[in-house]
């Protein structure tokens, strides 16, 4: 009996021993899901490694390279000692003074005249003078650029109209007076020194601004009678550079305004800088005191005198020596008007 006892003890724990070793063998659902996530989570870091290492498609074509148009411009260089034998401080505190005002009721008699100045005759030498001072180049076309690309004053489309409505930039004044650059080709001497291999390489070519060609300026301006004072004045509204026009064999074609300056604004600006005299080099005026002054010679080539259609003259009057003739008869009118109204 009791070997049977033993027996049956001896098979129980060898059963419960069986059992528990099973139970640890097997997985537990937990474990299950972890090592899902952690196959899912290498699977998609697997996938976004393999979109991140493909490079995008390079850019083989060149970015095109745009040349801009450009006036070389002196930089004013000033004197370190005193360049002269006086202390020269008058231009620096130069102040225009300001207009007479002239009220709108008042202005009984109002005609505006277009003139032309050509640098050439006598009278006009001033205006191709080419010292160097402490303020820059005295060529008054170098005034004009220099104030405008210093922002300064500003510059209106003389191809739009001469009402001062389009504001032109400096770049496109460049292109208007030297033209865009080119890009021609030459040959290339490092590559094919003696040229036998027909090696040739691209060059950008930017003609020079010469202020020498700046020949002529017209001069927009108005007559007003004054009532009040009994008198008539002569405003100058604005001074446009004009460049030549030639033909493809060289001979003069006509003359175009390249932008125009509204005077008003440049009058303080032309006071700092004084004009040449070519008979007394101490007795110099600014530039101000010049045009008001009136001191050059021009003719005129438009006026809103019994002009209708407002043409210039040389549209319906061919002949050049009639022109001249009616601009001086224009001139007259004007003067006369004045003149008329005293009684002697």
């Amino acid at each position: 009996m009791k070997k049977r006892l033993i027996k049956l003890s001896l098979l129980a724990t060898v059963f419960a021993l069986a059992v528990g070793t099973v139970d640890a063998q097997a997985p537990t659902p937990r474990k299950k899901s972890k090592r899902s996530t952690v196959k899912k989570k290498t699977n998609t870091s697997k996938n976004s490694a393999a979109i991140t290492t493909v490079a995008p498609p390079k850019d083989t074509v060149k970015p095109v390279q745009e040349f801009i148009a450009d006036i070389k411009l002196d930089t004013p260089r000033k004197s370190l000692r005193n360049d002269a034998s006086i202390e020269l401080n008058l231009v620096k505190d130069r102040t225009p003074l300001a207009y007479e005002h002239i009220r709108e009721d008042d202005a009984v008699y109002r005609q505006r005249v277009w003139r032309e100045l050509d640098v050439h005759e006598k009278m006009n030498l001033p205006f191709v003078y080419k010292a160097n001072e402490d303020n820059g180049n005295q060529r008054f076309i170098s005034i004009l650029l220099n104030l405008i690309k210093s922002g300064d004053v500003t510059a209106f489309d003389a191809t739009v109209d001469d009402r001062f409505t389009t504001p032109m930039t400096f770049r496109q004044i460049a292109e208007s007076m030297v033209g865009k650059p080119k890009t021609i080709q030459i040959p290339d001497m490092n590559v094919d020194p003696d040229g036998s291999k027909g090696i040739t390489k691209d060059t950008v070519i930017q003609e020079e601004f010469n202020p020498d060609q700046v020949e002529r300026y017209e001069i927009k301006e108005e007559w007003v009678f004054d009532k009040e004072s009994s008198r008539m004045y002569a405003r100058i509204l604005g001074i446009a550079p004009e460049k030549t026009i030639l033909n493809p064999d060289g001979s003069f074609r006509a003359v175009t305004p390249i932008f125009w300056v509204y005077y008003p604004d440049t009058r303080q600006y032309l006071a700092k800088y004084e004009a040449y005299n070519g008979k007394n080099y101490g007795a110099r005026m600014s530039w101000e005191e010049l045009f008001e002054s009136r001191m050059f010679s021009s003719r005129i080539i438009k006026s809103t005198i019994d002009n209708p259609g407002d043409l210039f003259i040389n549209n319906y009057i061919k002949d050049p020596i009639l022109d001249l003739l009616e601009g001086d008869h224009i001139k007259d009118k004007v003067f006369n008007y004045e003149q008329d109204l005293w009684s002697y």
